[in-house]
């Protein structure tokens, strides 16, 4: 598959694959005889699941560790799996954080439209 397809398919722009695959992100793609990048299926199944790490705010540097430790092989099956758990717990506690950020959200809202109401309210009475 062309990197434009590519592009499409997972919404990151060409230049962004590009990078990813310059930095070690992703690993090399296979490029057919004129040169071109060709993407196989196994490629952008690591490009599906980059996108989904660095949505999950996973740094680059981590990311970049882990593809060099899978291209090492099953040496590193338990270095990798630690820093996937790692990871994991990070991702936890970030949206926990997040879940009590949009409570408060919630309640800041709800008070100004009871304020609101309330000042509506007032306005409808012929007393006030």
């Amino acid at each position: 598959m062309m990197i434009s397809k590519v592009s499409q398919k997972y919404n990151i722009s060409a230049d962004t694959l590009r990078y990813y695959e310059r930095i070690g992100l992703i690993p090399p793609v296979n490029r057919n005889v004129n040169g071109i990048r060709d993407y196989t299926e196994e490629d952008c199944n690591w490009v599906h699941f980059m996108k989904c790490m660095r949505g999950a705010g996973l740094s680059i540097e981590v990311l970049v560790e882990y593809i060099t430790m899978s291209q090492q092989g099953d040496s590193t099956i338990k270095a990798r799996k630690e820093l996937l758990i790692e990871q994991r717990s990070r991702l936890a506690e970030d949206i926990k954080e997040r879940q009590e950020t949009l409570k408060r959200l919630d309640k800041k809202i709800y008070g100004y439209e009871e304020r609101m109401f309330a000042k509506k309210e007032k306005l409808k009475r012929p007393d006030a």
